[in-house]
């Protein structure tokens, strides 16, 4: 008997873990980015502001963090990209034509 009720207890565990799983509520990309930004204003503490939205504060923090990261990411990302576009490269290219453009008429000035 006290094997058939270790079973059903690891049964009824499992159930209770699958209903958990089903019924979680899931948070899309912009809800986590509002919820993120709600808590960065400071209007209330992040421990309100989760019991509002029924998180976890440790859930807030790594959502928190990963939006951090992935705005230093992100703004690295412009910056490199800024510099090696084509248009800043035609434009380096043309500061270097008109330097030797310069160069060559202060020499010719020089002479005169």
């Amino acid at each position: 008997m006290g094997q058939n009720t270790k079973t059903a207890s690891v049964a009824a565990e499992r159930m209770v873990k699958d209903i958990r799983r089903k019924t979680r509520k899931r948070y899309s990309t912009e809800d986590k980015i509002c919820i993120v930004l709600a808590g960065l204003r400071g209007e209330d503490c992040i421990a309100e502001l989760c019991r509002q939205e029924g998180l976890s504060q440790g859930l807030y923090y790594s959502w928190s963090k990963e939006f951090r990261e992935a705005g230093k990411k992100r703004l690295a990302g412009d910056t490199a990209r800024q510099a090696n576009t084509g248009e800043v490269k035609q434009l380096r290219k043309e500061a270097r034509d008109l330097k030797e453009v310069f160069a060559e008429q202060a020499l010719e000035l020089q002479l005169l």
